[in-house]
């Protein structure tokens, strides 16, 4: 790359390429290139100047070295470009904002005065046409104000006024729709799918390839617990597919040949190859979009409440000129009245801070899928916490293997990596690496092993019948003893660990004790939480009592249950919500799914089962708990923001409405001041709600 320094300091270089021009195609290329760099920390790259503004991380010259290594041949081969950029819109209305307003400086400029009144008459047409159609539909509205005011001032010859009422509304659409648009945008590719390669059918058999190879009538492989990548029709095989991401059902549908399947979904159960129908990402971008400018349901309360808060105080408003103009006799102080309205501050300005919201939360890893989660988040005073892999590592490790009823240890481990193996979950993992790293082999010797979902394993060895799985399920449900004088034994078991319990012939046989180390940040995180207002911490596992009771201590949760079924979670969330709480579920588990459901927010860890990650309504980074922090955080200052949006928009429309009656403020004025003042508390809501994306970690001391 030949490029130009155009200024530098510690940390931080702008240079400039020396090339003529850059397209759009380019300077996504280009950036997309440097953020794949370890190095990176922030880049922006501005097409129209060929400039480069860079954030680094490490020494000067090794950043140097690889810029100058750069070539558009070698990166167009190696980098994925974003499937949906903002720079081409960025242009589309920097363009069309520009136009507009050159072109009015021209018309008030250089137009002689009857060429600028036809123009102020033609460009009236639309805004009269809609104030029309609302009085035709009885319905007062803005629309209905706006062409009031330009009408009136056109009627009294006052066509400045008129052109800079029209002029001012316009370019206020044009900032809203780019606003609105660009916010989407960004949301969408914040909340896209996190898929990078497929297994793709060719003639020399399957290839692991990206995603953004992949092209209609392609062929792709799809197994149990995997995301479906692209919208396509089943070629060959059976599954099960969860469409609680695009249907709301929870209950999986099963899918054949000739069957239809979409981007987003998830295998629940068997394998297929499809039939690519759709490009990758575009179906489900689309979806996303939609969701996000059309569903009600993912609507907060506060953006409700503004907007029908704003159809209200329309009427008022009218009715306000309408006295003004019987008291005063004056059409200037009524018109100034009719000039100011709280609809478009509190329609536009409530709807950004959610999207901006949902922004910053994208990039802190965490992806909320609406507005009124991040509500839920802000309100919650209960926050329920599964145990394995929530509160855990979920990386478990056999610590001990205790035999009973005279068995031996080393054959307990053997048996028991015999029938875990067949079932991978992570404690089952744990019993056959054990077994790998001791040197036990084993022979299939049972019979057909018969896995019960949250329960364990049964099957058959030598004509008696052998269990493995929870207390729950040994004991309670298969009806299970302790040998005879070993009660005492059992008890003494350490409870700081998880238990499998191994039952031969209706005895206990062993207990195989499970660690699996706390995050070092849960105890922390959750005492940051209580800070911000949480007053209820729960934790739930299908653990014994005992180990549950350890580990609760360990971490400091207000409560816990423990031995708890799927069911059971569920069952606990609502009769949380029945009892007036607003609750938040985190969970990473198939069994987590329901509960997830349940909450009034349900936050699933990004590398839990894919199913869980799609229920959930918000899913948060695998690396730390203190995205929940952050979460937190973001919400709140997000009803912060909201609540003082409020207060500016009315106080000051107030305001101008008092000092319009009062004739302090001429028409055109009011207009502008009004204007203004929407695009200001816009542009504010737009603007970041925490100091600093990470600095829930950064002032805990850690860097996610």
């Amino acid at each position: 790359m030949n490029a130009t320094i155009l200024h530098e300091s510690r940390g931080r270089i702008r240079f400039r390429l020396r090339q003529k021009q850059m397209t759009l195609a380019q300077a996504d290329l280009l950036e997309a290139w440097i953020q794949g760099k370890s190095w990176c920390r922030q880049v922006t790259v501005h097409e129209r100047t060929c400039c480069v503004i860079l954030y680094y991380d490490g020494t000067r010259q090794a950043v140097l070295n690889e810029i100058r290594q750069f070539s558009w041949q070698e990166a167009e081969r190696t980098t994925a470009l974003p499937a949906h950029s903002t720079r081409a819109l960025n242009r589309e209305f920097e363009e069309k904002l520009v136009t507009k307003v050159v072109c009015k400086a021209a018309c008030t400029l250089f137009l002689p005065p009857p060429l600028r009144i036809a123009r102020i008459l033609w460009h009236m047409i639309p805004f009269v046409r809609r104030g029309l159609h609302c009085l035709l539909r009885r319905r007062v509205k803005v629309e209905l104000l706006d062409a009031l005011s330009i009408s009136i001032s056109a009627c009294r010859r006052d066509f400045g006024t008129a052109g800079m009422v029209m002029f001012l509304l316009e370019v206020g659409e044009l900032l809203e729709e780019w606003t609105r648009k660009k916010s989407v945008a960004d949301l969408a590719r914040c909340m896209s799918l996190n898929v990078d390669r497929v297994w793709l059918r060719t003639a020399q058999g399957e290839v692991l390839v990206p995603v953004s190879q992949i092209q209609p009538g392609d062929a792709v492989v799809v197994r149990a617990g995997g995301i479906i990548p692209v919208d396509g029709l089943v070629l060959e095989g059976e599954v099960t597919v969860n469409q609680a991401s695009l249907t709301g059902e929870s209950i999986p549908v099963p899918k054949r040949p000739g069957g239809a399947v979409y981007a987003g979904t998830v295998v629940e159960e068997g394998e297929c190859v499809l039939e690519v129908k759709q490009a990758s990402g575009q179906s489900r971008y689309d979806q996303i979009v939609h969701m996000i400018e059309q569903s009600e349901q993912m609507k907060s309360e506060a953006e409700s409440k503004a907007a029908n808060l704003a159809d209200k105080l329309v009427p008022y408003t009218f009715a306000g000129s309408l006295l003004s103009f019987a008291l005063t006799r004056n059409a200037a102080r009524a018109l100034s009245v009719l000039m100011v309205d709280f609809s478009c501050a509190l329609k536009l300005a409530m709807p950004l801070a959610v999207l901006s919201a949902m922004r910053e939360a994208g990039r802190a890893h965490i992806t909320v899928k609406g507005g009124k989660f991040l509500e839920a988040v802000a309100a919650a005073d209960t926050i329920v916490f599964d145990k394995t892999g929530t509160l855990t590592h979920a990386c478990p490790r056999v610590a001990q293997v205790v035999p009973f009823g005279g068995k031996e240890e080393a054959e307990m481990l053997r048996l028991a990596a015999c029938l875990e193996e067949h079932f991978p979950h992570s404690m089952a993992n744990a019993v056959v690496e054990e077994a790998r790293r001791r040197g036990l082999r084993h022979e299939e010797y049972h019979s057909k092993v018969e896995y019960l979902v949250a329960h364990g394993i049964a099957s058959t060895v030598d004509g008696e019948r052998v269990l493995i799985g929870s207390a729950h399920f040994v004991f309670e449900d298969e009806g299970c003893v302790i040998p005879e004088g070993e009660q005492e034994r059992f008890d003494a078991l350490p409870p700081e660990y998880s238990h499998l319990y191994l039952a031969v012939g209706g005895q206990l046989a062993a207990v195989i004790c499970i660690s699996d180390p706390l995050r070092e940040e849960a105890k922390e995180v959750l005492s940051t939480l209580r800070a911000l207002g949480v007053t209820n911490t729960v934790m739930l596992t299908g653990d014994s009592y005992r180990t549950a009771a350890a580990i609760a201590a360990q971490v400091g949760v207000d409560d816990f249950r423990a031995g708890v079924l799927p069911a059971d979670k569920a069952e606990y969330v609502a009769r949380l919500r029945r009892e007036g709480h607003t609750v938040l579920m985190v969970g990473d588990g198939i069994n987590d799914s329901p509960a997830l459901s349940e909450a009034d927010a349900g936050i699933a860890i990004s590398d839990g089962a894919a199913i869980a990650r799609e229920i959930a309504d918000i899913t948060i980074a695998a690396d730390s708990l203190w995205e929940l922090v952050e979460l937190r955080r973001i919400a709140m200052a997000l009803m912060a923001r909201i609540h003082s949006n409020y207060r500016f928009v009315i106080g000051f429309n107030g305001t101008l409405i008092a000092l319009g009656v009062a004739g302090v403020l001429p028409p055109a004025t009011s207009a502008t001041l009004h204007n203004f003042s929407t695009l200001g508390v816009s542009l504010r809501s737009m603007g970041r709600l925490t100091a600093q994306t990470q600095s829930a970690r950064g002032n805990n001391s850690h860097n996610g």
